[in-house]
């Protein structure tokens, strides 16, 4: 038997290192593609640059004075045609790949509060209070936890971590490779985010190791960066397209559960424990200007502010030890102050962009009327502004009832713009990074994105900071006839929405 499996192992081995030679030689071959093409491209173009010169030379004899400047205007766009490619380039979305964990790793409200009372870490306090914050989140029955935490006590160490990092991202890589046909040698620029959970080799390296990513793809690992690090992730995506590094980028968004599990009894630092689930994106992007007929949507604007530089914003979302020495993170009362700020400097940034110049004009003079409403001692209107004259569908952060509610409140949207997130995290709970494509699978689900239409990613992350994406649909079937591949998460359960929570008032279609 033991000559079997060594002969096994050894056959195993070979199969293994000629996938990885043949993936090797298919990736080498791609590159040296690139490297000719573009290679041919700069000849020619000093070619071109050779004849506009030679050409000013015979003539500059001449006295015509159009004949002496018209080489010189070639040669000048010739110099500009780069810059003026860059400006004319475009972000798309080939498409994304949302993780849809098993059901069993499901957890049920009651069994999770059960689970909880049966832990010695816990007093009857904290169990009474991660009790009464998740029933009235608005969370449901199907959120999923990982392995790790399904044991009394629940097992956070190294191994555990790795291996719930593994079971997030390799299936939602592995579903979007199959969906585009894109193969992994085709990657140039790689984008794994994760909060808390930052091992070495990086979560990255391993994306590399596993899909045997090409030798000069570009890797990067982002940590620390909260709920806000997807929309990062792109930003980062953008501005190597932009530079000429990358054609093709793949990012990953997950986060950890096991990590941040918090053992102690802290109420600021067992929030975490009540709100956040697994969950995992991928997502490919190009700039290729032939895409544009196969991707999903458009990047249209990405705009990033950041609070970093106020102290009583930088710790409002802070990681830190408790009176015990347990660490944990810790949710301070002034986050709720602090992240309408950081989203009003961005909401006003992007209006000014986005905006139709009639609805910017009735801000303003809304915003005149009130005051001087003000100085005669009286109220005036309510300064709004109705965002659905520019943008059709929204992703809020997912962060529990109270902050969608307020977000939604305060961007002015209604029951309908905010059933996304409601939605999502009632299905899903919070996915920290990753739930902004969630709630973009939700609306595809449901048939709502058509092509032409805009839809708005907002992301809170700590630090803090808020970035949005705004994309607009390319490609989309048309509502009733949504494939199941096209639901994705959704598959087995969009039927069932939108439900009604106590204290959320939800339309259905």
């Amino acid at each position: 038997m033991e000559g079997v499996h060594k002969k096994a192992d050894k056959h195993a081995l070979t199969i293994t290192t000629t996938t990885t030679s043949v993936g090797n030689k298919r990736s080498m071959e791609g590159v040296h593609k690139r490297h000719l093409i573009s290679s041919s491209l700069h000849l020619l173009q000093l070619l071109t640059l050779c004849l506009s010169l030679s050409f000013e030379a015979c003539i500059f004899f001449s006295h015509s004075t159009t004949g002496r400047l018209l080489p010189a205007a070639t040669c000048i766009l010739i110099l500009l045609l780069p810059i003026i490619k860059q400006l004319r380039m475009h972000v798309y979305l080939l498409d994304y790949s949302c993780l849809q964990p098993p059901p069993s790793f499901r957890v049920p409200t009651a069994g999770l509060f059960e689970h909880l009372s049966l832990l010695d870490c816990f007093d009857d306090q904290s169990v009474d209070f991660m009790s009464k914050v998740v029933a009235a989140s608005g969370m449901g029955d199907e959120t999923c936890l990982p392995p790790s935490l399904h044991y009394l006590p629940p097992i956070t160490d190294h191994p555990a971590c790795l291996e719930e990092a593994r079971l997030l991202m390799f299936p939602a890589i592995d579903n979007l490779f199959a969906k585009t046909r894109v193969e992994p040698g085709d990657v140039d620029l790689l984008v794994v985010n994760c909060s808390g959970f930052c091992p070495a080799p990086s979560l990255s390296g391993i994306v590399v190791n596993r899909y045997a990513l090409r030798e000069d793809v570009k890797s990067f690992n982002l940590s620390g960066m909260g709920c806000g690090a997807g929309a990062i992730a792109v930003d980062i995506a953008r501005g190597a397209m932009l530079a000429g590094s990358a054609r093709c980028a793949l990012l990953v968004s997950t986060e950890v559960v096991s990590t941040g599990w918090y053992a102690g009894r802290d109420r600021r630092k067992l929030l975490l424990n009540c709100f956040f689930r697994m969950g995992c994106s991928a997502v490919l992007l190009t700039n290729r200007g032939e895409a544009e007929k196969q991707a999903l949507y458009k990047l249209v604007r990405l705009l990033r502010t950041n609070r970093a530089f106020d102290d009583r914003g930088y710790r409002a979302g802070y990681r830190k030890e408790d009176e015990d020495g347990i660490t944990g993170f810790s949710i301070e009362r002034d986050w709720f102050d602090v992240a309408p700020e950081v989203l009003r400097a961005n909401v006003v940034a992007l209006g000014r962009t986005i905006l139709p110049a009639s609805e910017r004009l009735r801000y303003m003079v809304m915003s005149v009327w009130r005051a001087a409403a003000g100085r005669k001692g009286e109220k005036g209107p309510a300064v709004t502004v109705d965002w659905r004259k520019a943008i059709q569908h929204f992703c809020l952060p997912a962060s529990g009832r109270v902050v969608i509610e307020k977000i939604g409140k305060g961007l002015g949207l209604g029951d309908m713009e905010m059933e996304a997130a409601r939605m999502t995290f009632h299905r899903f709970g919070n996915q920290s990074s990753s739930s902004m494509w969630y709630q973009l699978a939700y609306e595809e689900a449901k048939g709502r994105v058509v092509e032409g239409e805009r839809v708005w990613q907002v992301a809170l992350g700590s630090g803090p900071k808020c970035s949005t994406l705004v994309w607009e649909c390319l490609r989309r079937p048309p509502a009733g006839k949504v494939a199941a591949a096209v639901k994705g998460p959704w598959a087995s359960s969009i039927h069932r929405y939108p439900v009604t929570c106590d204290g959320w008032e939800s339309k259905t279609d």
